[in-house]
């Protein structure tokens, strides 16, 4: 037996926004995440700066629209309170990302600022990078569970 089922028109617009803001930030992170790893291996400042700025200006205002966009398609579908494994890894990733989001970034911002006044980057720098790295694996897995909705 076959059953299909169609999404209304009225939830193809956030679910848009969640999808693009998740798209946005995973893509921005990668571009982070890869910047901060030349920086790690060679010290240079422009790579911590292009890390720094991708995850200020790329990867925090892409977090806010997947997540509105996240709460949105929820309150129209109905799952607020919904018990699917996918939802809930969903949510978790987001919320506990947030986390690892802040601290990466201030961690590079200290990062560049070091480095812009020839004190060399120290740790701050790699401890960004493998923040992201955790949040790239992170994303991934809540991509999957997105994706494939696991019961």
């Amino acid at each position: 037996m076959l059953i299909l089922i169609i999404r209304p028109d009225a939830w193809n617009f956030p679910l848009l926004l969640h999808v693009l803001g998740a798209m946005l930030m995973v893509g921005a992170l990668v571009l982070a995440g890869s910047a901060l790893l030349v920086a790690w291996r060679d010290g240079s400042a422009t790579m911590l700066r292009l890390g720094y700025r991708s995850l200020l200006l790329g990867v925090v205002p892409s977090w806010f629209l997947m997540r509105a966009g996240a709460e949105w398609i929820a309150s129209k579908e109905h799952l607020e309170n919904s018990n699917a494994s996918w939802v809930g890894i969903g949510f978790s990733t987001a919320d506990g990302g947030a986390l690892f989001i802040i601290i990466a970034t201030v961690l590079a911002g200290f990062a560049m600022r070091r480095a812009a006044k020839r004190e060399g980057a120290s740790g701050l720098g790699r401890a960004s990078a493998v923040l992201i790295g955790v949040l790239v694996v992170g994303y991934v897995v809540a991509i999957w569970a997105m994706t494939t909705k696991p019961v």
